[in-house]
C-alpha cells in the first residue's frame, strides 16, 4: 500500500518505520526551536506533513513508548485518528503527564502513525442482542486483572 504524505515545511521529516518489522511509521516534531512542555500542559505540536490514505484506512497516532514511559510525554487524547479524507497538517497534542517540564527538541520523533484498514458499519436499533458467555459484565469481568 502507498501513502502519499506531502510536506508542508521544507523541514519536515517523513514518516519512516524504525525497524523491518515496526507497526508504526516515527512522525517527528517539525518546529523551529526546543519546545518546553510543563507538568500538566498538553501542546499540539506540528509534524509538517499531510497525508492522503488510501479510502477504507485510518491513521492512528500512538505514542512511542520510550517517550511515554521514560519522558511522561503522550497524545492527550491516547489514540489520535486521522480519517481518510482528511488532508491537513497532523498535529500531535502532547500531554506532560509527569510533574517536570519536559522538552521537545526539532525534528525529534514524538509519535507513531499506524495506517490500519477501518469498517463502516451500519448500526442498526435492535429490541435484543444475542446472549454471550460474558453478558452485560462490564469492567473486570472476564477475571483477568
Amino acid at each position: 500500500m502507498t501513502v502519499r504524505v506531502k510536506r508542508l515545511n521544507e523541514r519536515a521529516v517523513l514518516p519512516v518505520y524504525g525497524s523491518a518489522c515496526a507497526a508504526g511509521a516515527d512522525l517527528c516534531a517539525c518546529i523551529d526551536a526546543t519546545l518546553a512542555i510543563g507538568a500538566g500542559q498538553t501542546v499540539f505540536v506540528p509534524t509538517g506533513v499531510a497525508v492522503e490514505l488510501p479510502p477504507g484506512t485510518v491513521g492512528l497516532v500512538y505514542a512511542r513508548s520510550g517517550m511515554a514511559c521514560k519522558r511522561d510525554l503522550a497524545p492527550a487524547n491516547k489514540v489520535g485518528v486521522i480519517d481518510c479524507d482528511y488532508r491537513g497538517e497532523i498535529l500531535v497534542a502532547l500531554h506532560n503527564h509527569g510533574s517536570e517540564t519536559r522538552t521537545i527538541e526539532p525534528g525529534e520523533r514524538i509519535a507513531q502513525l499506524v495506517v490500519a484498514p477501518v469498517y463502516t458499519v451500519r448500526f442498526e436499533e435492535a429490541e435484543s442482542l444475542s446472549d454471550s458467555a460474558r453478558g452485560a459484565g462490564g469492567f473486570g469481568s472476564t477475571g483477568r486483572v
